[in-house]
C-alpha cells in the first residue's frame, strides 16, 4: 500500500508550523516524548517546519510564541488521549490530528468503549467495575460477575499496560486492586482471555475510507504484555502478519475496522485483541493516538502494508489538514 505521490503533495503544508505536542505530565511521558522526537524527525525529513513542544501549563503561550499554526498530536495518556488535549485545541481554533474530542474521550476510558462495542455487538471481554473507595472481596466480585480466576485488573483510563495485573490467585487481589485504584477511580476487572494477543492499525483518510493494516501477533515474555515487554527492545517477539488463518485475520481486521468507525475516530488508531484457542475474537481497547516510536506496533504494520514511516506520519498529518479545512468552510458559511 505504497502513498501516492498525490497524497504527499495534498498534505504539504506551506507557511505553516506545525507543532509536535508531546511528553505532558501522564505516567506515559517518557514514550510520549519518544514518539514525539521521531515525529519531529519524520516531519523534517519530509521537508516541514516544524517544532518540538513538551506541554506544560504554559502551552497557549508556547502555541503563541513559536507561531504553531497546526498541532500534530503524540501525547499519550491522560491529558492526551483522553479529549482534554484536544478540547482546549478546538477552543483556540487550531487544527491537530487524531481523533476528536468525543472519540478520544470515549477511546481512552476502557468501560465506555467495552459498553459502546457491546452495544454494536462487537465481542469484548465480560467484566465488571469496582470505583475507588470499595474493597469488595474476590470472591464477591466473581460470583456478582460471573467470573472465574484467572482475571484482568486494570485501570480504567491509561495505556502502556500501566497499572495492570493478571489476578491467578485469591493473594494478589488487594494490591491489583490498590494499584488500578492508583490510576484511576475505576478499576475493571475483566475475564483473562487465553490464546493469541494481537492488534490492528487503522489508518483513515479525507475522504472517510479506512485503511486496515496487516494485523501483529504479539508474543510476550510470560505471555503478559507489560511495560517493560513493549518498550525494551528484545523482550517480545512481533509477528507480522500475524501467523493466523486467513478467515481470523480478516475477522479481526473488520472488527477493528467497526471498532474506529463506532467510536467516530479519525487518523491512525490501533485496536488490541485476544483470540482463544478455538478463534474467537474480543476487543481489549483501542488507543486513539498510538506510539510511534521505533518499536511501535503501528509503524511496524505500515511497513509491511508498504509505508514507510515518513508516508505513515504524513498520512496523521492529513487528518489534522482535513480539519483544518472543515474550520475554514465553517469560518466562511454564509450565516441564515
Amino acid at each position: 500500500m505504497r502513498a501516492e505521490k498525490t497524497v504527499e503533495q495534498q498534505a504539504r503544508v506551506t507557511g505553516k508550523r506545525i507543532g509536535v505536542l508531546m511528553g505532558g505530565r501522564s505516567s506515559e511521558r517518557e514514550v510520549s516524548l519518544r514518539t514525539g522526537q521521531a515525529v519531529c524527525q519524520s516531519l523534517r525529513r519530509c521537508g516541514y517546519d516544524v517544532v518540538a513542544i513538551d506541554v506544560t501549563d504554559r502551552l497557549s503561550q508556547d502555541l503563541k510564541d513559536h507561531q504553531v499554526s497546526i498541532a500534530f498530536l503524540a501525547l499519550h495518556g491522560p491529558g492526551g488521549e483522553d479529549g482534554s488535549i484536544q478540547g482546549f485545541l478546538e477552543t483556540i481554533g487550531m487544527p491537530y490530528t487524531g481523533s476528536g474530542v468525543q472519540a478520544s474521550a470515549v477511546g481512552m476510558h476502557k468501560v465506555v468503549t467495552k459498553t459502546l462495542l457491546a452495544a454494536h455487538a462487537i465481542p469484548v471481554p465480560p467484566g465488571t467495575v469496582v470505583q475507588r473507595g470499595h474493597a469488595p472481596s474476590l470472591a464477591k466480585v466473581l460470583k456478582t460477575a460471573k467470573l472465574t480466576l484467572p482475571v484482568v485488573v486494570k485501570p480504567a483510563s491509561q495505556g502502556s499496560t500501566i497499572g495492570v495485573t493478571i489476578v491467578r490467585r485469591a493473594g494478589q487481589w488487594r494490591e491489583a486492586l490498590a494499584l488500578a485504584h492508583q490510576y484511576d477511580p475505576d478499576a475493571m476487572v475483566e475475564a483473562f482471555i487465553p490464546g493469541h494477543e494481537l492488534t490492528v492499525g487503522i489508518l483513515g483518510s479525507p475522504d472517510g475510507t479506512l485503511s486496515v493494516l496487516p494485523p501483529v501477533e504479539i508474543v510476550a515474555p510470560d505471555g503478559f504484555y507489560d511495560f517493560s515487554a513493549k518498550y525494551q527492545k528484545g523482550k517480545t517477539r512481533y509477528l507480522c502478519p500475524a501467523p493466523l488463518p486467513a478467515k481470523i485475520l480478516k475477522q479481526i481486521g473488520e472488527m477493528g475496522r467497526r471498532t474506529f468507525q463506532v467510536l467516530g475516530c479519525e487518523g491512525a488508531a490501533r485496536v488490541d485483541f485476544r483470540i482463544t484457542p478455538k478463534g474467537r475474537p474480543y476487543v481489549l481497547e483501542i488507543n486513539t493516538v498510538p506510539g510511534m516510536t521505533e518499536t511501535s506496533l503501528l509503524p511496524m504494520a505500515a511497513a509491511r502494508a508498504g509505508l514507510d514511516y515518513d508516508q505513515l506520519v504524513v498520512r496523521i498529518l492529513q487528518s489534522a489538514l482535513a480539519r483544518a479545512e472543515r474550520l475554514v468552510q465553517a469560518t466562511n458559511k454564509e450565516p441564515e
